[in-house]
């Protein structure tokens, strides 16, 4: 029975340089380094960088990062003073900052949860929307 999410690997072209960007601009903390990748944490996720050729990234395919609401404006308007290149403008419940990593990865900033989320759609639906 799978219990839940191990550990994120992402492939970047530049290891120096997506490791800065996910502990100097991210917050994440760094824990060991190599030829060809990295480890870090972000709470209590694992996250990899994997020296290699990253593929163009096209569609709504991301990776969520939670934050406390009291915290997600200082944070989006550091981020963003930093040159991040913002890839969406929020529309759905929560507050959410969609940017891209220095390798074009979707990531979202997001302040909320599955149970806030489901409790918008009893006041928004999704166009389809059954509930399951």
């Amino acid at each position: 029975m799978i219990l839940g999410l191990n550990h994120i690997t992402i492939a970047v072209s530049d290891l120096e340089r997506s490791l800065k960007f996910y502990q100097e601009t991210l917050g994440f903390t760094a824990h060991a380094k190599w030829d060809n990748g990295a480890y870090l944490s972000v709470g209590e996720l694992w996250f990899c960088l994997s020296h290699d050729e990253p593929c163009p990234k096209t569609d709504y395919t991301h990776v969520a990062f939670d934050i406390e609401p009291n915290e997600f404006e200082a944070f989006a308007k550091r981020v963003v003073s930093l040159g991040v290149e913002v890839w969406k403008q929020n529309k759905s419940e929560g507050q959410s900052l969609y940017i891209l990593d220095p390798d074009g990865h979707k990531l979202e900033i997001h302040s909320g949860s599955l149970k806030s989320r489901l409790e918008s759609l009893k006041t928004k639906p999704y166009s389809g929307l059954v509930w399951l």
